[in-house]
């Protein structure tokens, strides 16, 4: 049995500076080394915070992201520790909400791009596609439908909107004006053998990865480090595989059902949002745990 612990919209540890707050997670300084990550059940559609947040989110977000970073991480190193969140906090108030839902990170630099890769045609890059026959300046055949699996993977890089700003997609070569050649090489190389390996292992469970996004970061050496979330419903395309079907858009394990429910109402998309129904609520928690337990096994710790 699952046992969802106390909803968290928002964190508030008084114990530690707050350095940041995303649309989903709260940052906070441990060290000059470590940062505590808490991820809560904020939600975000067409990049506006929602006011309702979705009960156990965040678990099951923070959840999966530890699977992939375990599982992956021979491909990169990434930002875990294995340091306790509940050490570095104060009190048991402080304690319920970093339990399940956070992480200590150490402190890296972020590098200034979202790296996007894609197997599936689908969202800005069926856009895109419909209108130049291309993704992000990657030139497809002809012909392709909605959701056709790609003839290979592509790498099609984004910027990193603030809060409430939307991801820019931008080509290669712009990466490399900002990272240098070199690096831009090894973050596709190494997001697309993440991807691979990730979508390979999805599959044999039934879950058919769509595209995700990873976020790197430096260490004091150089040396490039996985962070932030990675392959969670937040951050990829889960279609259940036995529902696909190209030519259209395919149910997902994520906030499209969401999505879908807010593009039946009459809404500019900008703040404030609608208020969400709680049948809407119910089934968009349930489809985030339901790809927690395929893909790990597991249900929500109680």
């Amino acid at each position: 049995m699952h046992k969802l612990i106390t909803t968290l919209l928002q964190s508030s540890i008084k114990s530690l500076p707050l350095l940041s707050q995303g649309k989903v997670r709260d940052m906070y300084a441990v060290d000059d080394q470590h940062l505590l990550i808490v991820t809560s059940d904020r939600l975000s559609a067409f990049d506006v915070i929602l006011d309702d947040p979705i009960p156990g989110k965040g678990q099951v977000l923070n959840s999966m992201a530890n699977f992939w970073f375990e599982r992956l991480k021979d491909v990169v190193p990434n930002h875990l520790t294995g340091i306790a969140p509940e050490s570095v906090v104060k009190g048991l108030e402080e304690i319920e909400q970093v339990r399940g839902r956070a992480v200590v990170a150490q402190r890296l630099k972020p590098l200034p791009i979202e790296a996007v890769v894609r197997g599936y045609l689908i969202g800005s890059g069926w856009k895109d596609y419909q209108q130049t026959g291309a993704v992000c300046g990657i030139a497809l055949p002809a012909g392709l439908r909605q959701a056709d699996k790609l003839p290979q993977i592509i790498f099609t890089p984004a910027t990193k909107a603030d809060v409430g700003d939307h991801d820019e997609n931008i080509s290669f070569a712009q990466v490399e004006a900002k990272i240098g050649a070199s690096m831009a090489e090894n973050v596709r190389d190494i997001s697309i053998r993440l991807y691979q390996q990730a979508a390979e292992y999805a599959r044999e469970r039934g879950i058919i990865i769509a595209d995700t996004k990873f976020e790197f970061g430096l260490d004091s050496a150089g040396n490039l480090i996985l962070i932030d979330e990675v392959l969670t419903a937040d951050s990829s395309r889960f279609w259940p595989a036995d529902q696909y079907r190209p030519d259209s858009s395919p149910p997902s394990f994520d906030k499209q059902y969401v999505r879908d429910y807010l593009e039946t109402l009459d809404w500019n998309k900008k703040a404030p949002a609608p208020r969400l129904p709680a049948e809407v609520i119910a089934k968009t928690a349930e489809k985030y745990r339901e790809a927690l337990k395929r893909l790990t096994g597991k249900d929500l710790e109680a």
